[in-house]
């Protein structure tokens, strides 16, 4: 169940003045700033609704929801009207629907699952669009990516990979940090890992969520993904 005090085109409008804001308050242009709407857990007709209000990049978790969610859209959408973004983390086992579902592929966080979507990809004559995960809080069991000392050497892995286009690179701050300068030390390490890969892999920064997108825009991301500043808390 979600919760949303305002409606979602209101506030879809505010989360983009809000990046407006920070973008210009950091010398940078808003229409650099890619905001991917995070639609996970929310119905399809909620989907819709953003969408109508101009939401042209949505994220999804979970794969098997998102199939269900893509197709139940696609009733109502024009194709392609949407880019589809898989922001959580991606088993091998997964892929194949993965590269048939999403338009980039948030969260590789290693070359084997790299070169499982590449085989996948391959099959069907696509070259699908990945961006590294980095860990940016080790010490949190759990937490998936490539530990940032490792990120040159992954990252070529990657990027050799055929039928997989490396894009660049997305993390997600320490719980704990929102809104203070841990957060934004953690973001910036991000953009200098970023800044160090090729340039050919060079083309997205994801970074920055509900609750820190403002500090990772001033840290020069060029993607936030936002998701209950729109549609509500989740419980």
């Amino acid at each position: 169940m979600q919760t949303n005090a305002a409606g979602i085109p209101e506030n879809l409008q505010k989360v983009r003045e809000r990046i407006a804001t920070a973008a210009i308050r950091s010398g940078r242009r808003p229409d650099d700033i890619t905001l991917v709407v995070v639609s996970k857990t929310v119905d399809p007709v909620r989907v819709r609704e953003a969408i109508a209000a101009g939401a042209l990049d949505l994220g999804e978790n979970y794969v098997q929801e998102a199939r269900e969610k893509i197709a139940h859209i696609g009733e109502n959408v024009p194709e392609n009207a949407v880019n589809w973004h898989f922001i959580g983390h991606l088993q091998s086992n997964k892929a194949r629907d993965a590269v048939r579902l999403f338009d980039l592929i948030q969260g590789v966080d290693s070359p084997r699952t790299a070169e499982e979507i590449g085989r996948q990809a391959s099959k069907i004559g696509k070259l699908q669009g990945v961006l590294l995960e980095v860990n940016l809080a080790p010490d949190i069991a759990t937490r998936a990516g490539v530990l940032p000392e490792h990120v040159a050497e992954q990252a070529a892995r990657v990027a050799a990979v055929a039928g997989v286009e490396l894009q660049g690179l997305m993390g997600v701050a320490p719980p704990g940090t929102a809104g203070g300068d841990s957060v934004r030390m953690h973001f910036r390490r991000l953009r200098t890992l970023f800044e160090s890969l090729p340039a050919e892999n060079r083309r997205v920064l994801s970074m920055g969520m509900s609750g820190d997108f403002e500090i990772a825009i001033e840290e020069g991301t060029t993607m936030v993904r936002v998701g209950s500043a729109i549609f509500g808390a989740r419980n």
